[in-house]
């Protein structure tokens, strides 16, 4: 071989010994995978479905809001913090109407600026019918979460105005819920949703959608340019996989195929714990309820009396434990230690005499019992195991009552149709009640769940329970700007809650979930939310 000819060989085999030594020398991508309890994977165009669950993993790290929630804690209820808007304030001389401050140099994933026209043009994608960039599924979803918007205007380039039909002190605390994608990511795919989803919309949060395979998976990647510096994310990749059957997601879990899931099984965590994963719980606004159809003419459930004798015919303490202390008892809307509970008129616990006698009121006993359908899911985001809990209340009634329950079960999106359909519909699967765990975590969704101005289908009050001492005491909240006036409205429309009975009160949801060692940083929000930018691997 000619000198010129090994000289060149040398230099080939330094230059690829170079290359091996830089690839060995670069750290391996920080991949999170995450094994959810949605059955499909939440849509990817900027307003998912799938609950709040689809909220917590491609709501928030992808696409924000103008308020945001402050997840930065564990010991405190989570509360606002700015968002795409730096502050906002309501019209003193009209408190109809809230401005919203823009923030400045924001841009969406694709690079197209956020500014009032991007705030615009979503607000009319939600609320303006016939709108050319119009979306049903996810209009629907808003509609059904932010009740009460009557207008919208752009001031300036770096200022909204939002108009409701009444005065709402806790109109931000609705805002979040509206969420924007960038325009362009509309228009560059021929202006069709179906392929803005095949694609994954851009949003202007800390994570990216990067790939995304139908039932299958969704691949976020870190924003680098992510308008917050202090609070880019430290992970490579997060690699979202629906797999709503506990077991499955704790074999998982065991196998090594994630490094972390949402809602094991209860009887896995001591296990777990022994084998040395993480267990993290923690109080947050969650209450898994039976919602009555309180306002179908016909129902049993129609009578408060019956409402009121089955929240006193089951064993909570029984489930609690059943579900290895990962819940506790829930007695009304609120938890019983909150300020916020009151001194409402029923305390209800186990008490078969007292669930007899107001059954006996409304007419049902051994000669002519009780007979309710009620429609539960699979899974789905915060149902928790709704299966063998649903049977546990099915059997506890039976025994303590004689109260006789048939389930409708169907998946989980089938479900939350009911949530946004009047009880006589169809969607409503012809129940007495539907179990769909909600959120209890500030006077907004106190608002959307029971006030009478919100029945469905134009708001969120599924069961259509009507009570007026409830409204009159919620107007007061509603117009009050001196918060020690707030609180004590509040306190008087919890009353009414427990009270009236709009639902069966089960149990607050502990939030656990289950996470390899090697997953750090991680911040257990008291929030149907979590801040993933904060976690890392090791």
């Amino acid at each position: 071989m000619s000198k010129t000819r090994l000289l060149a060989a040398g230099l080939l085999a330094i230059g690829l010994l170079a290359a091996e030594r830089r690839a060995e020398a670069q750290p391996a991508p920080k991949v999170l995978r995450i094994a959810m309890t949605a059955s499909d994977v939440p849509t990817t165009s900027g307003m998912p479905n799938n609950g709040y669950e689809g909220l917590r993993f491609l709501g928030y790290p992808v696409f924000e809001s103008l308020a945001l929630w402050d997840l930065s804690r564990a010991d405190v209820l989570a509360d606002l913090r700015p968002g795409l808007a730096e502050r906002w304030e309501q019209d003193p001389s009209d408190p109809k109407k809230w401005r919203f401050h823009l923030r400045q140099g924001v841009r969406f994933h694709d690079g197209a600026p956020f500014d009032a026209d991007a705030v615009i043009w979503n607000m009319d994608r939600f609320f303006r019918d016939g709108a050319p960039q119009a979306e049903p599924a996810g209009a629907a979803i808003v509609r059904g979460r932010v009740s009460g918007v009557a207008g919208y205007r752009k001031i300036d380039d770096r200022t909204v105005e939002i108009e409701t039909v009444r005065p709402i002190s806790y109109f931000p605390y609705l805002s979040v819920y509206i969420l924007f994608t960038s325009p362009r990511s509309w228009e560059d795919v021929g202006r069709d949703w179906a392929q803005v989803a095949a694609k994954g919309a851009a949003g202007t949060g800390p994570f990216r959608i990067s790939r995304f395979t139908p039932r299958q998976s969704v691949e976020l990647s870190r924003n680098d340019d992510y308008w917050d510096a202090a609070r880019r994310a430290k992970l490579d990749r997060i690699l979202l996989l629906p797999i709503p059957e506990a077991n499955t997601r704790l074999a998982a879990l065991r196998s090594g195929q994630v490094d972390w899931i949402e809602v094991p099984p209860p009887d896995g965590v001591g296990p777990l714990r022994q084998a040395g994963f993480n267990i993290v719980t923690n109080s947050y606004p969650h209450v898994w309820p039976w919602v009555f159809a309180a306002g179908k003419q016909g129902s049993p459930v129609a009578d408060v009396r019956v409402r009121q004798a089955l929240n006193y015919c089951i064993d909570r303490d029984g489930l609690v434990e059943l579900l290895n202390g990962t819940a506790e008892p829930s007695v009304g809307f609120y938890n019983k230690s909150n300020p916020l509970f009151g001194r409402p008129q029923n305390a209800y616990r186990l008490d078969p005499v007292r669930g007899k006698a107001l059954l006996a009121e409304a007419g049902y006993g051994p000669q002519r019992p009780l007979r309710l359908t009620v429609g539960i899911s699979t899974s789905g985001s915060g149902q928790m195991l709704p299966q063998p809990m649903n049977e546990a209340l099915q059997e506890s009634l039976r025994e303590h009552c004689g109260v006789q329950v048939e389930f409708r079960v169907v998946e989980w999106n089938t479900l939350l149709g009911g949530l946004r359909a009047s009880p006589d519909q169809p969607t409503w699967l012809g129940a007495d009640a539907l179990n769909i765990s909600l959120v209890s975590s500030d006077p907004s969704q106190m608002a959307r769940w029971f006030l009478g101005p919100n029945v469905s289908p134009r708001g969120s009050n599924s069961g259509h329970w009507i009570d007026p001492a409830f409204d009159a005491a919620f107007t007061e909240v509603e117009q009050a700007t001196d918060p020690a006036v707030m609180r004590a409205a509040v306190v008087r429309a919890h009353e009414r809650l427990v009270d009236g009975a709009p639902w069966l009160y089960v149990v607050h949801d502990l939030n656990p979930r289950a996470m390899a060692r090697k997953v750090r940083g991680f911040v257990s929000a008291q929030s149907w939310f979590q801040d993933l930018a904060t976690v890392d691997m090791q």
